[in-house]
């Protein structure tokens, strides 16, 4: 058993030293010291998570269109997706219980990630007979084990991302590697949509079903490829997280050591806000499709379905600019350099979306203006201070805003509000995920796969908003996105407190990270 696990429950070894710091892979991991080499290796899986997520989008029209769907049936896409996270999540937790120790502590972290990507590039061959047969429920398996494989590495990849360095800055990494995470997002519908409909200067807007596998197998070849190398990387396979939480406390003698996760109340609710942020980032954009293709007169844009690629690329490359912009602090560089890359990164990131539209054939001028609502965004990283309960305060109020002028205006400028809450979701993950499993020590690798678990709230809120569509309107239907960011907008209030009573001050981090 590895490090401090073989104390027995609820005993941390006490510290050598003051000047004892965390162990990543055997080895000091110093305060303020990132392992850049091992950390770009790491986040290339981040990439493939964004890929597929984002193309879902593109599938979810296309099958509404081939298989004669509701807007409410066309959801089961996202539900197969999203829900596999939940199933993957309760296999390793009941594995977990099974063998009498965390898996990934059993494994290995970089062992289990490499595990996930050949379960994923399973799921991607069943997409060849699925096209052949026109089968919509073998497509949807096929989305299921991708997702059951991308369970396994969330569950691995995140917590290492976070502890590959100082704990000061664990979320400003896990929000760099999503901000790669969200350039899969931002080419992954326009790569799926050429596939399917040809490029736009040929005029194609015709779905062609069979011409979905190809994207895949391609994608399950690389799954493989990536699994292998990073078996043979240098990324660690082992951290010592009891050491971890120790240097995240101001006052060590405060930690609490549970035997189960689910003792520590920052974790359970946050498994309800990984639940509702997954929620209403995923349902905003798989319903959005629907809502582009309204007649003008009832508030819509009236696009074909072969014309939407740009608005979901847009939309998810949002996430990439918000996620660019918080990544800033990850680079350990003085206060003067942050503030140059806080204003420069999420501009760079908004010049990638225009450029890889442009290669694609898209028109993009009537995108310009967006980078007027892109100055909200970072104004609102300045106000958060590092603090990652202070952003997702701030962001939860943001996506509130967007979405109501979104469901009060028409047309082209509610588009752009509904399409602004990837901006204001951007950085709840890396946010929501550092403050639900900072103090949980040994129970880390639990508390990750609960979290994980509740990524099903992608699926089943998405569902939701697709049923109040056709039971009301698409346009009324985004009142479930208010309501999961005031959810959310509780957790950022709530959770301080709950950390300072096992001495963490996030004030002192968010500090320690700025020096």
């Amino acid at each position: 058993m590895h490090g401090p696990e073989a104390a027995g429950p609820g005993v941390r070894p006490p510290p050598t030293c003051p000047a004892h710091r965390p162990l990543i892979h055997g080895s000091p991991m110093t305060t303020h010291q990132t392992r850049w080499s091992q950390f770009l290796v790491l986040i290339t899986v981040f990439f493939f998570w964004g890929f597929v997520a984002a193309s879902n989008e593109i599938l979810i029209p296309v099958f509404k269109n081939a298989f004669d769907l509701s807007q409410a049936q066309s959801q089961y896409v996202a539900v197969a997706f999203y829900v596999a996270y939940t199933v993957g999540s309760v296999i390793y937790f009941l594995t977990s219980r099974a063998i009498g120790a965390d898996l990934l502590n059993r494994i290995g972290y970089k062992n289990g990630i490499a595990v996930g990507l050949l379960v994923s590039a399973v799921g991607t061959l069943l997409f060849y007979p699925a096209a052949n047969a026109g089968s919509f429920g073998l497509m949807l398996s096929g989305l299921f084990i991708v997702g059951l494989g991308f369970s396994l590495q969330q569950i691995a990849a995140n917590p290492l991302a976070i502890m590959m360095g100082d704990p000061a800055t664990g979320a400003q990494r896990l929000t760099m590697a999503g901000g790669i995470n969200n350039f899969g997002t931002t080419i992954g519908p326009l790569l799926v949509s050429l596939a399917i409909f040809g490029s736009v200067a040929a005029g194609g807007t015709e779905a062609s079903i069979e011409a979905v596998k190809t994207p895949y197998l391609v994608l399950g070849a690389a799954f493989v490829l990536v699994a292998l190398f990073l078996k043979f990387s240098s990324v660690p396979n082992r951290i010592d997280l009891e050491e971890v939480a120790a240097e995240e406390a101001e006052d060590a003698s405060k930690l609490v050591h549970k035997g189960s996760a689910l003792a520590y109340p920052q974790l359970v609710l946050g498994m309800l806000a990984i639940f509702v942020y997954v929620g209403v980032e995923v349902a905003t954009i798989a319903n959005l499709p629907a809502y582009l293709k309204l007649p003008v007169a009832q508030g819509g844009l009236g696009l074909d379905t072969s014309m939407i690629a740009p608005f979901v690329s847009l939309y998810w490359a949002s996430l990439m600019i918000g996620r660019w912009a918080g990544a800033a602090g990850a680079f350990g560089a003085p206060p003067n350099v942050r503030l140059v890359l806080t204003l420069l990164l999420p501009y760079l990131a908004f010049g990638v979306f225009l450029a890889v539209n442009t290669i694609a054939g898209y028109a993009v001028a009537d995108f310009l203006l967006y980078a007027a609502v892109i100055v909200v965004m970072v104004a609102a990283t300045f106000a958060s201070r590092g603090n990652p309960a202070r952003m997702l305060l701030i962001f939860s109020l943001c996506g509130i805003a967007a979405l109501l002028v979104g469901m009060l205006t028409t047309g082209m400028a509610s588009v752009i509000a509904f399409i602004s809450v990837g901006l204001f979701c951007s950085t709840m993950w890396p946010c929501i995920f550092a403050l639900a499993i900072t103090g949980l020590g040994r129970n880390t690798g639990q508390g990750s796969s609960l979290l994980v678990m509740m990524i099903m709230g992608g699926g089943l809120v998405s569902w939701l908003q697709g049923w109040l569509a056709d039971v009301a309107s698409i346009h009324v239907s985004f009142v479930v996105g208010v309501a999961c960011f005031a959810y959310l907008a509780f957790y950022a209030a709530r959770t301080p407190a709950i950390l300072r009573r096992q001495g963490i001050d996030l004030d002192r981090l968010a500090a320690a990270a700025g020096h």
